[in-house]
Order: C-alpha cells, then structure tokens, then sequence
C-alpha cells in the first residue's frame, strides 16, 4: 500500500505535541465507546435498512481504520489482531481488498460485542505505543489526526443509524432517557442579503479540513437572500395540510418517482402508526408518528408530542425541494451558505448533550442544529487534489449523483462544525439530521 503524503492532506499535525494527539486520541476513542455503554447486545446488532450499519460493526471499522492504514503500515512487528476483520469492516476500500456486503452486516453475529471492544483496546493501546517511539514522524500523525476525525464521524453515524434501528420498535425505547423539555426560543424568519461579486469559498486555516473542502477558491455570486433560521415542524405541517404530498407539481421527476413508491410501499411512519392501530392521515416526516389524532415525533429520548417551533429534521432532498417549491423559493447553493456564514461571522457552536435539535441562538440556527440540504451537486473543487494513496478513496470516488448538505447537527461532533465543512447524501435519504433552509 502507498504510504499518505502529509504534504497532500493540508494538515499541520507537526506542530501538535505527540502526547496531545495521544491525549486527543484516547478521549474520542472512549467518546465512542460510552455511546454504546447503554446498548445491549442485541442492539449493537441490529441494521434496519442497507444505508444504516450496526452500532457494533462502526466500533470494529473505526479500528479497522486505524489498523489499516496505520499499524499495518508503520510498525514493522505488527500482526494484525484477526485477518478476517479486513475483510468483515472494510467499508469501501476497493484499494484495501474486498468488503463483506453492506447490506448484511447485521448477520455479522461473531465476533461478538465484548470481542469487538477487545479489538478496540488493542488498537487503543498499539496506536500510542507507536505514537510514542516514532514521535518524531508526520506521516503517522497525520494518519493519526484523520484517523481521529473519521471516528467522529462514525459516532453521529452511530447515533442517527441506531436511531432508525430503535425506531422500528413499536414501543419506541429511548436510545437515552430525557424527561426535560427541548429548550427553544420562538425566532421571527428574516431574510440575509447575499452581496453580488467574488466570495472566497474552501476551507482556509492551519487545523484540520477534509481534501473535499479544498482548495479555497473565488465563486462569483448574484445577489440572492437566505433566511436566518431554518424551516419549523409547524410550518412544515402547512405543507403536509394543504396535500403538499399529493400535488406533482411541487415536487421533481425523480422526487415524485420517490413518493410514488413510498405511497405503495408504505412509508416507516404509516408502518409504526399501523402497529398502534391509528391510521396516519398522510405521509410525512421520517420519526413523524400520528396517533389519537395528535401528531409526534420519534427523538434518541423516546417519543414526544411534535413541537411546532421545533427546527424540522429528517427530511431528503426531494421533501425540502418540494417544500420550497411550495412557497415559491428555492434552496440555497452551498457557496451562497457559506458565503453568508462568513458574512455574518458567526461562531460555530457545538452540541449541547440533547440528542435532539433546538434553536436557542441565530448561531444555532446554522451549527449543531440540524444539517442543511443545498442544491449544490458534490463535487471537487478547482483544483481539488483528493488524498495520496489509498487514503485518496475517501471522499472523492463518492463525488457522484449526491447533493452537498451545510452546516452541523445536533449529534455532530465539535470539531466538525465549520462554515467549510461539506456534507453529502443522496437525495433520498433522509435518516440523517437533515433540515431546511429557505432562499431566494
């Protein structure tokens, strides 16, 4: 395997302190472990559709990372803890060797839990040992540093996959009990000034940054509006009331297509209500659940009445399209976003321990919140040069037929939360932390 150039990666990790990056690497690690402290066994088995994974295969996969492509690189004497694990966790590295199909991991009943978290602790403890003795090398703290921010994203993978898991359960358990309520504050929809001319668009600093949000780059904008906060469960309600799911010609081809098949199919939310023998008056919202005609809305806590002034979450590109389209605007471009964040220069809050969205600041409006759909296709940047070696195969092989999502959620980790950060789904899917946001 080519060894990852550090030069490529836009990544200064020279000048971090190997006991730092150690420190750094020992917290996520145990951050991802506590969030399955509550899972049983049985729970960190479960894969309720082909996009979600189980809780247990993101613990193996994350050290299969590590493992991967830096152990097996790096240290001369290392064997690697269980030769078939590079093929049962490898997730799409076509460079690495064949993967277990994704669809089937949840039949991955062995190794088991408990043996899984050994793994991970062998990992744990492997990684600063060579951290340790090889201090001195930046290709491994690099290696390290993204091996870092990939284990982030696999814990908001983590969360949102075992949220659908639990939600096909038609007793609804909690992921993690809450008996508080969300706190909001009701925000009136003002509309931000887009300024006409050149924005510089890319990530531009001395940290950390993904090779999709590079190189920083001169976009020429028109003049447009954005709103400042985004779409609400109650105004999305509006649309559901006034039959936005039935009329066409709100909705895209392929997005009518979409809603066509969930009509015949049954879509979860019918399901779920069928199971509490109270017929859903129409499709909605994926967690949207009607029952003795009130609606609610699926969270991690459990169960809850919808909140109106809630920001609206787990809806795909065609629902948010449609909705737009509805009232006669648009979704932004991802550049307009960032464009207007940079304006604006706002900060970029994190997450505050609720596993579910609320809007008590106009920064949280845009971060930790929910993320948000643009109509921006994922793809590179000029002069976008995508990581060396195999670790290339990261983000650019999927910059295809997706659409770039802005900003951060409410289960995203601190250190992702930037006005760069691109994120990308198919349009589709709607399983994520996805919400709204209005332009014009």
């Amino acid at each position: 395997m080519t060894k990852p150039s550090s030069a490529v990666m836009e990544l200064s990790v020279a000048e971090v302190p190997v006991a730092t990056l150690s420190k750094r690497l020992c917290q996520v690690r145990a951050q991802t472990e506590s969030l399955v402290s509550t899972l049983s066994e049985a729970d960190a088995q479960l894969q309720s559709m082909p996009d979600v994974s189980p809780a247990k295969w993101h613990l193996a996969h994350t050290s299969w990372f590590f493992e991967t492509f830096i152990l097996c690189e790096y240290r001369n004497d290392y064997r690697r803890f269980n030769d078939v694990y590079n093929y049962l966790f490898n997730s799409y590295y076509n460079g690495i060797g064949e993967q277990y199909p994704r669809h089937q991991r949840g039949l991955i009943s062995r190794p088991s839990l408990s043996e899984v978290m050994g793994y991970r602790q062998h990992i744990t403890k492997a990684l600063c040992q060579l951290l340790e003795s090889q201090a001195d090398n930046p290709a491994i703290n690099t290696l390290v540093e993204l091996g870092i921010h990939h284990e982030q994203q696999h814990q908001e993978l983590l969360l949102t996959d075992i949220k659908h898991c639990l939600f096909h359960n038609p007793s609804y358990p909690a992921f993690m009990p809450n008996t508080s309520a969300y706190p909001y504050s009701e925000q009136a929809l003002e509309w931000l000034d887009i300024e006409e001319g050149l924005h510089n668009i890319g990530y531009s600093g001395n940290g950390f940054a993904f090779d999709n949000e590079q190189p920083r780059h001169p976009v020429y904008l028109a003049k447009a509006r954005i709103a400042s906060r985004l779409v609400t469960n109650g105004e999305y309600l509006a649309f559901i009331n006034d039959k936005g799911y039935q009329n066409p010609e709100f909705w895209l081809a392929d997005g009518w297509a979409w809603l066509q098949t969930q009509v015949s199919l049954g879509s979860q939310s019918t399901l779920q209500s069928t199971l509490q023998s109270t017929p859903q008056p129409t499709l909605a919202p994926l967690y949207w659940v009607y029952q003795q005609d009130q609606w609610f809305e699926y969270t991690l806590h459990g169960l809850r009445p919808l909140d109106m002034h809630q920001p609206l979450v787990h809806v795909n590109y065609y629902e948010a399209s449609a909705y737009a389209n509805w009232l006669g605007l648009r979704l932004p471009t991802e550049y307009e976003w960032e464009a207007v964040v940079q304006q604006q220069s706002l900060s970029t809050p994190t997450a505050d321990g609720q596993m579910h969205p609320n809007q008590l600041s106009p920064q949280s409006a845009w971060f930790a919140t929910a993320w948000q759909w643009t109509t921006s296709a994922y793809s590179a940047y000029p002069g976008f040069t995508p990581f060396s070696g195999v670790a290339g195969e990261y983000n650019g092989k999927f910059m295809s037929n997706q659409y770039v999502l802005r900003g951060s959620s409410c289960v995203t980790s601190q250190h992702h939360a930037r006005s760069s950060y691109r994120n990308f789904f198919y349009a589709h899917q709607a399983w994520q932390f996805t919400g709204i946001r209005l332009a014009k």
